[in-house]
């Protein structure tokens, strides 16, 4: 019986581990979220040459309620698109996709960065994870810096 119960702790605790370092899923279908804002980043700002484009930003349903409310529930998640753009006679459009940077509320999974963790998906592709390890901590130290404005935009 001994055996059973610490062969059933080992798998438990694996399995739970397993959990908490599984990777962020990719955000399938995000487009149909709520549209919380665009932004264009223009050849005269100085970070044009990494950040030019097309910003869009989409939030869950549990984000939308976070917004409003400045209580981000688990399970919100905010995505963060950037497309290249192309201009042609004073009309600027979308061209293909930068990359794709999440956030996703788990207070658990991610205490170390406030409850949140965080990915970057390059050309928007779920193979293409540039974040790594060390990656959530620096996004986290930066978004906790700009905390009022990041998480105000929906409130009433």
């Amino acid at each position: 019986m001994r055996a059973r119960l610490a062969l059933l702790f080992v798998l438990l605790v694996g399995a739970l581990s397993a959990d908490a370092a599984a990777p962020i899923a990719y955000p399938t279908g995000f487009r149909g979220w709520t549209h919380v804002k665009s932004a264009l980043i223009g050849p005269s700002h100085p970070a044009f040459a990494t950040e030019g484009g097309i910003h869009h930003i989409y939030a869950n349903p549990a984000a939308v309620t976070g917004y409003r409310t400045g209580k981000f529930a688990d399970g919100a998640t905010i995505v963060y698109e950037l497309l290249e753009t192309s201009e042609a006679n004073g009309v600027t459009t979308e061209g293909a996709r930068r990359r794709l940077d999440m956030m996703t509320r788990d207070s658990a999974r991610f205490a170390s960065t406030g409850g949140w963790g965080f990915e970057r998906f390059m050309h928007g592709r779920e193979e293409e994870r540039a974040l790594g390890e060390s990656g959530g901590a620096k996004c986290y130290d930066c978004h906790k810096k700009q905390e009022t404005a990041v998480f105000s935009v929906l409130r009433d």
